[in-house]
């Protein structure tokens, strides 16, 4: 009698506890939230100004009393008080009534995570008012929110490119076979956009400026048309304000060493496959999800690496939240890829 009243007062929820978004998948309403994994804190209170997109707007402009803090780096909770705080902020606003008993929740985390880092996520969940904690591997919710044919005796490859780490997976009979991650993807390609201004130029520009590099003109590619975009910084040397142009090629080679990085995490990954199911991916072909996967050219960068066809997922960015919320109404499913 008390497991029913529990079960029907309380709500199941996925997280995608991303490096640069957090998503929230609530069970039969579908992703409810879909914020920056970002908090303002106010140093003299220790208590949150912000959390999520408004955060996100402070980022290198708020005020000596106000820190905004990403909490999550590479993939993993890098500050655990503060990750509690955000994801405390997060339920609480996709919660459409106080829950008497808790919730459960499924959370997305990297295949390279280690223990200490798995207890870390679990522990902020719990303390953020989580009754059970179920952790799954990102690429093993990608290739779900993608609905590859995961419990099938078949190979099926899914390459995740997040804003921390970059996860590339073998899957088969709902295992994964071999996988990798690497903690290169998105913020290094941002980190790598500010190097090359600063290297090339004597410019500082900020974080916020780069991912908006990366966004409208970055490729992994040449592309047909040439693009430029204007950059606004501090000129290095005169210590003033200064504008420049940026062209695409420019960009393209600050993103060289990134992108190499992760073709060479696939190449490793094919070279380990066994036999039988890398023939079954020569048939079936790669899978590319994550919002990494949105830069342009790179799955024909990836197809000329491979010689694999190479397949951009429908809706990259929501593809391991919705894996994740599809566990929630497959029990037998969570308990085999879950831990």
């Amino acid at each position: 009698m008390f497991n029913f009243f529990r079960d029907l007062f309380s709500t199941e929820l996925a997280i995608d506890l991303g490096t640069a978004n957090t998503l929230i998948y609530v069970k039969n309403k579908g992703i409810c939230l879909r914020e920056p994994s970002v908090v303002a804190i106010n140093n003299q209170t220790k208590e949150p100004q912000a959390v999520g997109a408004e955060a996100k707007q402070m980022l290198g402009r708020a005020p000596g009393s106000i820190e905004a803090i990403r909490p999550m780096k590479d993939g993993v909770i890098a500050n655990f008080d503060v990750t509690e705080k955000m994801i405390r902020h997060f339920f609480g606003k996709v919660q459409s009534r106080k829950m008497l008993f808790g919730f459960k929740v499924v959370i997305a985390v990297p295949s390279g995570i280690t223990q200490v880092e798995r207890r870390a996520v679990r522990d902020s969940a719990l303390g953020a008012g989580a009754r059970e904690v179920f952790l799954v591997e990102e690429p093993m919710a990608a290739a779900i929110g993608v609905d590859l044919p995961i419990e099938e005796p078949t190979g099926n490859m899914i390459i995740d490119i997040g804003g921390g780490t970059t996860e590339v997976a073998i899957i088969s009979m709902s295992g994964i076979v071999y996988s990798k991650s690497v903690r290169v993807a998105g913020d290094e390609m941002d980190e790598a956009i500010v190097n090359y201004v600063k290297r090339k130029y004597n410019l500082l520009i900020g974080e916020r400026t780069a991912e908006e590099v990366k966004i409208e003109i970055g490729s992994a590619y040449p592309m047909e048309k040439r693009m430029t975009k204007e950059v606004k910084g501090r000129d290095l040397v005169a210590g003033i304000p200064k504008t420049l142009v940026i062209s695409d090629e420019e960009v393209r080679e600050a993103l060289t060493e990134t992108f190499s990085t992760i073709v060479e995490s696939v190449k490793i990954a094919l070279e380990r496959t066994p036999p039988e199911l890398a023939a079954d991916i020569v048939d079936k072909g790669v899978v590319v999800a994550g919002g990494g996967s949105l830069i342009k050219g790179l799955e024909i960068l990836l197809r000329e690496a491979t010689g694999l066809p190479i397949t951009l997922a429908e809706d990259p960015l929501s593809a391991v939240a919705t894996g994740a919320g599809k566990l929630l109404g497959n029990p037998k499913l969570l308990k085999k890829v879950t831990f």
